[in-house]
């Protein structure tokens, strides 16, 4: 049985819930900066098209990091894997070495990689578009590396999750 709830909350925290509800991956977006890598998580991210092969994230406009991404040349783009949920943490905070003691490596172009990723994409900047509240950016993918046995890691309704084997297959 299916029990609906429904509330009565201001508009934008019924939004926050009901968005919630769709579960998605967490995406490292990060780049050498000044000699030190400089990075956000997302979970706005989507594959767009095969070719050319783009894809997209969008990014709080009152995020102070983004806007220094936006400007870099090249842009890693890290799927992380199931273990990196501290990682996604540092990676949401005000902190200013999000990435602590965890491993990465850097593009020739600056992109960097957060190792033990599931999917590993050094990206270019191709354009932006007005998202509201929100800059919505399509990167045209350079390298694309896939780690097939890595789980990547899953945010649903404010909680990290895990992919569990299906009962269909």
């Amino acid at each position: 049985m299916t029990t609906a709830v429904t509330e009565t909350l201001p508009r934008d925290r019924a939004l926050r819930r009901a968005f919630s509800v769709y579960p998605t991956g967490v995406v490292a977006l990060a780049a050498e900066v000044d000699g030190r890598a400089v990075g956000m998580a997302v979970n706005s991210f989507i594959s767009v098209s095969l070719e050319p092969a783009l894809v997209a994230i969008s990014a709080a406009r009152t995020s102070r990091t983004w806007p220094v991404l936006r400007e870099v040349p090249e842009l890693g783009m890290s799927v992380l894997a199931a273990h990196h949920a501290p990682l996604s943490r540092l990676l949401s905070s005000r902190e200013k070495d999000r990435f602590g003691a965890h491993p990465w490596r850097r593009s020739a172009q600056g992109a960097v990689l957060v190792h033990d990723a599931a999917l590993w994409l050094t990206c270019r900047l191709h354009g932006t578009f007005d998202g509201g509240d929100h800059e919505i950016a399509l990167y045209e993918i350079s390298e694309v590396t896939v780690f097939d046995d890595v789980e990547p890691l899953v945010f649903q309704q404010s909680r990290y999750r895990a992919i569990s084997p299906s009962e269909f297959e």
